[in-house]
């Protein structure tokens, strides 16, 4: 089979290209004048290039055509005068590299290539490459950090049966899952010379996708593979299933690009808007769409391809025409820039920007031996090219060492393993109803860039597809766990697939998809939601809220009444009333009462360590006083009928001694305790974090709750030794004894602290305090109206009841009840 499209220029040194699409190759600088009008040292570059059609048997073939006479297949038979090529340009496809090096390397020429590099099986194969593609795992971390930076985890992957594929998918799946990337679909397409069952293998892969949850869909393959995706999306389009109906975004490598048939250039480029795409780094060569947009079919008749492209894209034939077709003639004055991008881009893609600089590496490399020559040699005339043909296979050498700034302004060098130096574009795609489309540059992947400016991207400037509306997709197992959840792995799925559980009490997460939640501080506490710490406030009795203010009032209230009772009875001291019962033991109870509502100011406000110190001790010690007094009163009473007969011994044990050694010997007891608990375990400010949600308890820590209830416990058994002595004298005939009155006072006592411990233990913060401070308050009161109120009334409203006579006359009366 003859390969039709060549494209042939005589020169002194030749370069040859074997390419899978009809480009015109030229070292020219500003396209104003013809290629083999440009002369660099007068030597003149010429080019041979010949179009495989994607076939390896005619990459073969070329490769020979090359070893061969011009016109002449016959490979290394030199019947005449022979121009073998001193480097040969290949691409777009890998394997295309490999074919022609099964050929070239025999002879040692110096291969470049605008595809990425393939797994070659030796150094020595090795050495004859040099790529215009950057090193691939470049753009295989530029894939991940494009995926992670959307939170795409849950993407499908479909590739088309190619070597350079499964290379892809060899070393892309290992990234993927380290990345924590999961994979939903890895469909592979297989291509066969059987069209049926290639459409029948990519329809199924269309139904997967549309089953899929992702959004996202990784696609890699080679240049030609956009016109069989083509075909697959027209298909689906006729039967309504099109990828723009549910939602795809599409992510190419940089080995494709977009291309077109003749029976496609009617065909919507719907199915790629918003698709995002890596290129090779690129910039606009000056004056190259000038350049393209005046080619015309006559201006050189050995370009073998352009008449026949200029037919299928401008649906015409030239009279010359080997088949002739219905239709118009082809006038040769058309004008490429009316073409739709579907059909023809005047603008330099990656692809023809790599072949551009692959030629001036050479021209370059090739300018560097001349140099090195003419240093060591005189006679450099038109013997020149002759030289440089002796010293082609140091070209090796200058090629890998070549760097050079073309006319874009871009530096191009390779690195020691022969790739090009240089990272990746990122690119979206915006297609028109017009079949045209645009190559939005949106971000970037440069490895020779500082670390965080390795990986850019503008996200304002991406059009996503149009089903989403402008909002950014999601491509997820699920949906994402929010604030305030925390994701957990499900059994039997992969690691992206998670469900999502609320956070505990107290623990918050406040960003989406965290594995686990965390605890706020101690002073803060967590929202409703989970999601965000929340200072919390100070709790403790406050004078400034309403709870506090009715207790400290209460406690100033009780304090005066208990100050006027006790300034009434010792203006009064002298009348029976008064004198009755022990006239010291009143006035020590009244002040310890008085001095018990006063110490409840204690336990109102911020607690601090004086405060802290005093509260109990004090409370134990004047409660200790209070309930000894009442208990040494009843003794007395006791006593005193007792001692009704003149001479009785147990008379001398009445009066002030007893009464007093009863107060202080229970005082000194509660004393001691009370010292051992401020020695030992001293109370102290404390703040409890943990027992009101949204608090901070601010409390007076017991230091001991052993001792703490020792002081309780030691007035409690007073008062119930004094509630039953009470109770045992409630009958004992007198005037004015008060046995009845103690004995009421020491059971509303003891009913109120009783109460008092449940209620205490049961509540916590400020409350706890207001009951221990009410207990205070209503088993004081309770003494004071149960003992001296009756006294109180009858001194201030019925003086005439306060007399001796009544004394004795209330005397008679009980004794007549007692018989």
């Amino acid at each position: 089979m003859p390969i039709l499209h060549k494209y042939y220029q005589a020169g002194d040194l030749t370069i040859a290209s074997i390419i899978s699409q009809s480009l015109l190759i030229s070292d020219v600088v500003t396209f104003r004048r013809h290629p083999n009008e440009e002369m660099i040292h007068e030597t003149i570059l010429g080019f041979n290039i010949y179009n495989n059609y994607f076939r390896p048997s005619l990459t073969f073939q070329s490769s020979m055509e090359l070893l061969s006479s011009r016109g002449k297949f016959i490979p290394n038979y030199k019947c005449d005068i022979q121009n073998i090529p001193v480097a040969v340009i290949g691409g777009p496809n890998s394997n295309i590299c490999l074919h022609m090096a099964a050929i070239l390397r025999n002879y040692k020429i110096p291969q470049v290539t605008y595809a990425p590099a393939p797994e070659i099986n030796s150094q020595t194969q090795g050495r004859f490459f040099h790529w215009m593609f950057p090193n691939g795992h470049h753009q295989y971390t530029g894939i991940v950090q494009l995926l992670l930076y959307f939170k795409w985890t849950w993407i499908g992957v479909v590739y088309l049966s190619v070597d350079s594929a499964e290379t892809f998918i060899h070393n892309m799946l290992p990234i993927f899952i380290q990345s924590g990337i999961c994979l939903d679909f890895i469909e592979k397409i297989h291509l066969s010379s059987d069209v049926a069952g290639t459409i029948i293998s990519g329809i199924a892969m269309y139904n997967i996708i549309l089953e899929s949850s992702a959004n996202t869909v990784v696609f890699h393959g080679e240049i030609q593979d956009m016109t069989y995706w083509r075909i697959l999306h027209r298909l689906f389009e006729f039967e309504e299933m099109s990828m723009k109906k549910q939602g795809t975004v599409w992510i190419m490598t940089a080995e494709m690009d977009f291309t077109s048939v003749s029976f496609q250039k009617s065909w919507d480029t719907d199915f790629l808007h918003g698709a995002l795409s890596f290129s090779v780094q690129s910039k606009d060569v000056p004056g190259f769409k000038k350049f393209v947009e005046s080619r015309k079919p006559y201006l050189d008749k050995e370009d073998g391809c352009i008449m026949d492209f200029w037919e299928q894209a401008f649906n015409c034939f030239f009279p010359t025409s080997m088949v002739q077709k219905a239709g118009n003639v082809c006038t040769g004055e058309e004008k490429i820039e009316t073409l739709p991008g579907s059909v023809f881009e005047t603008g330099m893609t990656s692809h023809s920007y790599s072949i551009y600089n692959a030629v001036y590496a050479v021209a370059y490399a090739l300018h560097a031996i001349l140099l090195s020559i003419l240093k060591h040699k005189t006679r450099v005339h038109r013997e020149r090219w002759i030289l440089l043909n002796h010293h082609s296979l140091q070209l090796h050498h200058f090629l890998r060492s070549v760097s050079f700034n073309n006319s874009a302004g871009e530096v191009v060098s390779f690195d020691q393993t022969g790739e090009l130096v240089g990272g990746f574009n990122i690119i979206n795609w915006v297609t028109f109803s017009n079949q045209t489309f645009l190559r939005v540059k949106v971000g970037r992947i440069d490895p020779n860039a500082p670390p965080d400016k390795v990986f850019e991207i503008s996200e304002d400037a991406i059009v996503w597809p149009s089903i989403f509306n402008q909002i950014k997709p999601l491509s997820l197992c699920n949906d994402n766990c929010h604030p305030g959840y925390r994701r957990t792995k499900e059994e039997g799925r992969p690691f992206c697939c998670y469900s999502c559980l609320p956070c505990p009490e107290g623990k918050i997460s406040n960003q989406t998809d965290t594995d686990d939640c965390f605890q706020c501080p101690e002073d803060q506490y967590s929202s409703s939601d989970h999601n965000l710490c929340i200072s919390k406030t100070l709790n403790f009795l406050s004078y400034q809220e309403p709870l506090g203010i009715c207790l400290a009032i209460s406690a100033l209230a009780f304090s005066f009444i208990t100050a006027v009772v006790l300034g009434t009875f010792m203006k009064y001291h002298k009348t029976p009333l008064v004198k009755a019962n022990n006239q010291n033991l009143s006035y020590t109870l009244l002040i310890s009462l008085l001095l018990s509502f006063l110490c409840t100011l204690l336990f109102i406000g911020h607690p601090d360590k004086v405060t802290c110190l005093l509260q109990q001790p004090t409370f134990g010690i004047i409660f200790c006083v209070a309930v000894s007094c009442m208990l040494a009163k009843t003794v007395t009473v006791i006593i005193a009928f007792m001692t009704t007969k003149p001479g009785s011994r147990i008379q001398k044990w009445i009066g002030k001694k007893l009464s007093g050694f009863i107060v202080l010997f229970c005082a000194f007891i509660q004393a001691a305790i009370c010292t051992i608990w401020l020695a030992t375990f001293p109370p102290f400010p404390d703040f409890d974090t943990y027992s009101v949600t949204g608090e901070i308890i601010v409390e007076c820590n017991e230091g001991s709750f052993i001792m703490f209830y020792c002081v309780l416990g030691f007035v409690s058994f007073l008062a119930l030794v004094c509630l039953t002595v009470a109770y045992l004298a409630r009958k004992l005939p007198d005037t004015f004894q008060e046995s009845k009155s103690i004995a009421f006072s020491m059971l509303l006592f003891c009913s109120v602290w009783l109460t008092f411990i449940p209620t205490y233990l049961s509540t916590k913060g400020k409350y706890m305090v207001a009951v221990e401070v009410f207990s205070i308050l209503a088993s004081s009161a309770g003494l004071l109206v149960c003992v001296f109120f009756p006294k109180f009334y009858i001194i201030l409203l019925r003086p005439h009841l306060n007399k001796r006579e009544q004394l004795i006359i209330r005397k008679e009366w009980n004794m007549k009840d007692e018989e």
